[in-house]
């Protein structure tokens, strides 16, 4: 699988089928797949009980400790009034430890993928903070496919930390709000290496430049196999959720502790996991019942915390502005309900191997009858008749877009508009997500995680229709 797993890490967004479906040596091309995996229902039953069985004591460790945060879980979310300023000291340290409470336990991690799949990680690090009873501390974004020269954008200017707080009923601290953005101080800290407990092509931690950043020098120590979410035998590089939330509370933590920390790369200290601030390296490949769960309609980490992760009214008033402009709104008129589409060629072409890319995407006619179909269910079922779409795509050819323009769809001409030079260069991406996420209807690519996300949003926030276009092979789509 090396092969693949190469593949897998330069693709931007990509929601991969489950490996035991395709041989990297196969002679036919790589079809995406929405199958399930087949597996030993004896098995299956076996890992089902034995979760149960370990998830009984962690709920009642955590109910005693902070019930009102774990109430939250099973009940609506109720509006909290709480204060940042009693989970840390106070104003923003040169070392991040001394801006810690003696009374309050922590948890973090860190990114490396596209922002897509970061949103996805914070999301999984969230639902962690749930079940363990920790005070989340979220890093920036890093801009890994916006361009090094890029500054990293906070978590806090992208989605509505005063109403995710809420929604989860926890607190939520920024890395800025602990550590000074400005300080020289290189702290040291212990943390779980996950990523080399779920796989076998890399044998040492996540690497992540958020740590640089933050000056932070980390002595890790390798998690136990059995936090793995799969049997050791199956190609895959998910983590356990309660697994890893075992390493929280000390019974397991210690018994946890077989391997000697790694010294860490600057000062050569080697350090166990740190109890007060529970790290681990990469949180992205983590799922309760079984892999890429952000998929699925029963996601917990959607369930509990995805759908309530909710952009900033800052964002969402100048997508509105872009979308009203692309369609052609006077000021004086409301925005018109549209149908929103992600089209994803780019880093995808990778997967077309030797098949044309006329062949392997989803030609737009296919696109097209997708649109139909989430229309004609809006009429079905809301009795509304929506006309207008907004397309968002990363194709470069001209002529492509050309076509798009005979459909009558729109789109935002970020050039045209000069946002990089206004906004910056996170803001095409930020807000081509959210034009996604506000549409009446939404067509998506299989396979993006980018498209997951908006159809996920989508569905929740609006109660709309969503298609996903399959590709990979001529009449992919066909249906």
């Amino acid at each position: 699988m090396a092969k693949e797993s190469s593949r897998r890490e330069s693709s931007e967004e990509f929601l991969l089928e489950t490996p035991h479906h395709r041989d990297d040596d196969a002679k036919e091309p790589y079809r995406p797949s929405l199958s399930s995996p087949s597996s030993n229902t004896l098995r299956k039953k076996l890992v089902i009980a034995f979760s149960l069985v370990a998830a009984i004591p962690l709920l009642a460790l955590v109910f005693l400790s902070r019930p009102s945060l774990t109430q939250q879980v099973f009940d609506a979310p109720v509006a909290l009034d709480l204060d940042l300023k009693s989970y840390v000291v106070g104003p923003p340290t040169q070392s991040f430890r001394d801006n810690l409470r003696n009374d309050t336990k922590y948890i973090t991690s860190w990114i490396s993928a596209g922002w897509t799949n970061d949103v996805m990680t914070y999301g999984n690090l969230l639902y962690l903070a749930i079940i363990t009873g920790r005070v989340p501390i979220i890093p920036k974004f890093i801009p890994s496919h916006v361009g090094g020269d890029t500054p990293p954008i906070a978590f806090g200017d992208v989605f509505d930390v005063a109403q995710l707080q809420n929604a989860l009923g926890i607190p939520i601290l920024e890395w800025h709000q602990v550590k000074d953005v400005d300080s020289q101080n290189l702290d040291d800290l212990g943390c779980w290496s996950v990523w080399e407990a779920v796989q076998h092509d890399e044998q040492k931690p996540r690497g992540s430049f958020l740590t640089d950043w933050l000056k932070l020098d980390i002595s890790y120590t390798r998690a136990p196999d059995w936090v793995k979410l799969s049997p050791p035998a199956v190609e895959d590089r998910h983590g356990s959720f309660w697994s890893l939330a075992t390493l929280a509370f000390p019974e397991q933590r210690t018994n946890s502790l077989l391997q000697p920390p790694y010294p860490s790369p600057e000062h050569q200290v080697s350090l166990p996991p740190d109890d007060q601030l529970l790290c681990y390296d990469y949180l992205y490949y983590i799922g309760a019942e079984r892999p890429w769960e952000w998929e699925l309609d029963y996601s917990p980490a959607w369930r509990f915390v995805g759908q309530h992760m909710r952009w900033t009214s800052t964002l969402e008033n100048l997508a509105d502005t872009y979308a009203r402009r692309a369609m052609g709104i006077p000021d004086d008129e409301p925005t018109p309900a549209f149908i929103s589409i992600h089209i994803r060629h780019g880093d995808f072409r990778v997967y077309c191997n030797d098949i044309p890319e006329d062949q392997c995407f989803a030609p737009l006619p296919v696109i097209a009858r997708r649109v139909s179909e989430v229309q004609q269910e809006l009429r079905e079922r809301k009795g509304i008749d929506v006309t207008r779409v907004i397309i968002t795509s990363d194709e470069r050819d001209p002529n492509w877009w050309s076509e798009v323009r005979n459909f009558g769809w729109t789109w935002i001409d970020y050039a045209a508009e000069r946002t990089v030079e206004t906004h910056g260069k996170w803001y095409p991406v930020l807000i081509d997500a959210i034009l996604q996420s506000n549409g009446a209807g939404f067509v998506g690519t299989y396979g993006s995680t980018m498209s997951t996300l908006a159809r996920r949003r989508v569905e929740t926030w609006h109660d709309g229709p969503t298609r996903l276009a399959k590709w990979g092979y001529p009449g992919a789509d066909d249906h």
